[in-house]
């Protein structure tokens, strides 16, 4: 069905078209089974079409809360925050305390219509005896409550006759309760309170930080507000850059490439995330050499920075960046002697340490080796890392990357943040057992927690019980503080609001938690379905096999499919003294190609003399790859078969929320599709450039048409997805990765294959 035949469709009343879908004259449709494409015919047409980077405007703006369900009446064993009720906070309150007093007045006001005051008060020893009050103070003021609270960030909210007490162990805690009382209203769609509630919870987490899902320095104030509520307390900027703008270390962060900030933006940035509670962790970046003028040069950086930024919280020294003497990729490193490397790079985060600590401190000094090979056969290598790093710095290590897996006896592991293994990698394990030997002053971990690389370009990966289990493993692996995000950011989403639960004590049980998510999200009817659905995406991404931050799992529903080396679309340097494939590996385009960078797309072999898929590959052989990504394909069409119906049953106010939750999670089984499609196609083309047989020639011929129509049409719902989420595709270390635009050129090219290509090949080959 083409979008012409489809658009008749949208026209039908809601009722007559949701009664065919749910089985009154759509094929399928009466056992339950509703299509991707029936599905669109409803949603398309229900949402908005966007332009590339709205998204960013709409989060700078602050993104609308959702708001309180009309119907909602509280329950017996509830308590109604109503008109007349106010917020009471010490007249000493720190900014970020105030600031969220402002927001849960704003929250109620803009999402459960209630109008309520803040105001200060001189002492709260009467906080009991108060009427139509949310009193939010730390434990020192609030006589009688807090007792258990053990550090920064713990709090205590309890309920009485017409008092809600949020006691902090200092004012951080005050503040972390104040936003779990929204997150607490949103689940409930009111703002309804247990009676009885009474929970003591306590930060699992030293630190929480994250990365902008919005771009390199862009941090307006409405999308800062969002952090607090998450349960972030820090952010880690800006990335490849030193603070003071002092200049960067080739190969890849020099400044002939990279931006600096401009003047006073890094100072206004910190004041700002202040504000909200948000502390700031920063790169350094230095190319170590041990002579001892770079030495004294390492350590004036770290003087400088230091001074001019006292209120930074933390320095992430990680190797892209901050290396000695030669910097090289993950298992990049050739014959070095890794181990006199790290023992090298170790001296060099001591030096930062240690003159950073003569300034202050707490300054937390995160030496993070990524670019030390992380793959199964170096963990006495990674190990050995730990065994050089001063006890005065806080390792930070990558929870996933490395982790072994195995398809049908064939071994790989993961090459890049993912979630189809939960972690932590066999490398990180040995590490984390190396520390405990130790006394570092705690252990931090970069962990995906809501989105990931292996799909680098959607904001968040809908696979909560998969995700739960990482939450659950950095717990029981004693992790004291994560950065999760790395690069594409956080942008407000369910999976990691779920992921802010489980960062204290005291968490709903999942079922529960994702029960009310699912009823928030879809309504009473959706419950089941949506939780159904879950479970099928979850076990969907544990079989999806991994290759890394490639064109698979990121763009291959934009990636093309080639069927004879196209025409450029840039400039080319066939014959000048310029080398085409120098020129193109560091300006990262294809001229063929343009669009993205080269490794973010499949580029065949013309030659036909290597099989780029088995490059792409790497572990597996095609057919076992082939196998599990089908499998994990199927298995998210089981869920989608639930998903559809749970957003078909929503209520009117929540449809087209609904709607974007499956075309999301639509647009991941594409992904999958394609990918599969790509693999499968460029096979044909290879077994057709080495075959003389006409008969099998023709039929690879009808192999690979049938492959361009199903991936055509697969193509235009991706197509009119993307139109409708500017999110997708984006993820700002490349901006978008894909767009409508780049879209629309894949499918051009596949018209110009079916059109054109094939059937010139026919005709010359007497086909």
């Amino acid at each position: 069905m083409d979008l012409a035949t489809r658009g008749t469709w949208a026209f039908r009343p809601i009722w007559i078209r949701l009664g065919l879908l749910l089985g009154l004259g759509v094929p399928g449709a009466a056992d339950g089974q509703v299509s991707s494409k029936e599905f669109e015919n409803q949603a398309l047409p229900a949402l908005d079409v966007e332009e590339p980077y709205d998204f960013l405007r709409q989060h700078a703006e602050g993104l609308s809360p959702r708001p309180r369900d009309p119907a909602a009446r509280p329950n017996a064993d509830e308590i109604e925050i109503g008109e007349g009720w106010s917020i009471v906070i010490p007249a000493d309150a720190s900014p970020p305390l105030a600031t969220a007093a402002d927001e849960l007045q704003r929250y109620l006001q803009d999402a459960m219509g209630v109008t309520v005051e803040v105001t200060r008060a001189d002492q709260l020893d009467d906080w009991r005896n108060r009427r139509n009050t949310i009193v939010a103070a730390p434990r020192d003021q609030t006589p009688g409550i807090g007792e258990a609270l053990r550090g920064s960030k713990d709090y205590q909210i309890a309920v009485g006759d017409q008092t809600i007490a949020v006691s902090g162990f200092d004012d951080r805690g005050a503040m972390y309760g104040l936003y779990n009382l929204i997150m607490r209203f949103s689940l409930r769609e009111a703002p309804f309170l247990p009676k009885d509630l009474n929970t003591v919870r306590h930060s699992l987490y030293q630190a929480r930080m994250t990365l902008s899902g919005l771009g390199w320095m862009e941090w307006p104030d409405r999308y800062l507000a969002t952090l607090p509520l998450y349960g972030f307390d820090a952010i880690h900027c800006s990335i490849y850059r030193n603070p003071n703008n002092a200049p960067g270390v080739e190969p890849h962060w020099s400044d002939a490439t990279k931006r600096k900030h401009p003047p006073g933006a890094m100072k206004d940035l910190i004041n700002r995330a202040g504000r909200f509670g948000i502390g700031i962790y920063a790169p350094l970046l230095y190319h170590y050499t041990g002579e001892p003028e770079n030495i004294e040069g390492l350590r004036k950086l770290v003087r400088d920075v230091v001074t001019e930024f006292p209120e930074i919280r933390g320095y992430v020294l990680l190797t892209e960046g901050f290396y000695y003497k030669k910097w090289f990729g993950a298992g990049g490193q050739g014959d070095e002697d890794l181990r006199a490397w790290a023992s090298e790079w170790a001296k060099a985060v001591g030096v930062a340490a240690d003159e950073a600590h003569k300034i202050n401190p707490k300054i937390e000094i995160l030496p993070w080796e990524y670019n030390i090979a992380f793959s199964p056969d170096q963990v006495e290598t990674k190990a050995y890392v730990m065994t050089q790093l001063p006890e005065s710095t806080i390792p930070l290590l990558t929870f996933e990357n490395g982790k072994a897996f195995e398809l049908d006896g064939q071994k790989g592991y993961l090459r890049d943040y993912a979630i189809s293994q939960v972690g932590p990698a066999e490398v990180t394990q040995a590490q984390l057992l190396e520390t405990r030997k130790r006394n570092f002053r705690a252990v931090y971990s970069k962990a995906d927690t809501f989105a990931s690389w292996q799909f680098g370009t959607f904001p968040y990966l809908p696979f909560p019980y998969q995700w739960h289990a990482r939450y659950k493993a950095m717990e029981e692996w004693g992790i004291d503080g994560a950065l999760e995000s790395w690069s594409y950011g956080f942008k407000p989403n369910w999976v990691a609001e779920m992921r802010a639960w489980s960062a204290w004590t005291d968490a709903p049980p999942l079922e529960d938690l994702l029960r009310q998510i699912a009823r928030r999200e879809f309504g009473p009817d959706g419950v089941e379905p949506a939780l159904e659905a879950w479970k099928h995406f979850s076990d969907a991404i544990q079989v999806y096999p991994d290759t890394g931050p490639n064109w698979g799992s990121c763009n291959a529903l934009a990636s093309p499919l080639f069927f004879e080396k196209p025409r450029p679309r840039a400039m080319t340097l066939n014959h000048s003294w310029s080398d085409q494939n120098l020129w193109s590996a560091r300006s990262q385009l294809n001229p063929h190609w343009p669009y993205v960078p080269a490794r973010l797309f499949f580029w065949p072999d013309f030659t036909n003399t290597r099989d780029r898929a088995k490059d792409y590959i790497r572990f597996f052989t095609v057919p076992v790859f082939q196998k599990y990504l089908n499998l994990a394909a199927d298995r998210m069409e089981q869920g989608l078969q639930s998903y559809r119906r749970a957003a078909l049953s929503a209520p009117e106010s929540k449809r087209k929320t609904a709607f974007r939750e499956v075309l999301l999670a639509e647009q991941l089984q594409r992904m999958m599709r394609s990918e599969h499609a790509i693999i499968d196609f460029e096979q044909h083309r290879l077994a057709l450039s080495r075959t003389a047989d006409p008969s099998e020639k023709r039929d690879l011929l009808e192999k690979m048409t049938a492959t361009l129509q199903e991936e055509r049409e697969r193509t235009v719902s991706s197509l009119e997805t993307a139109r409708r989420d500017s999110r997708l595709g984006y993820e700002w270390e490349q901006d978008y990765i894909y767009t409508p635009y780049t879209i629309e050129e894949k499918l051009k090219l596949i018209d110009e294959t079916l059109d054109r290509q094939i059937p010139d090949y026919r005709r010359k080959n007497g086909l």
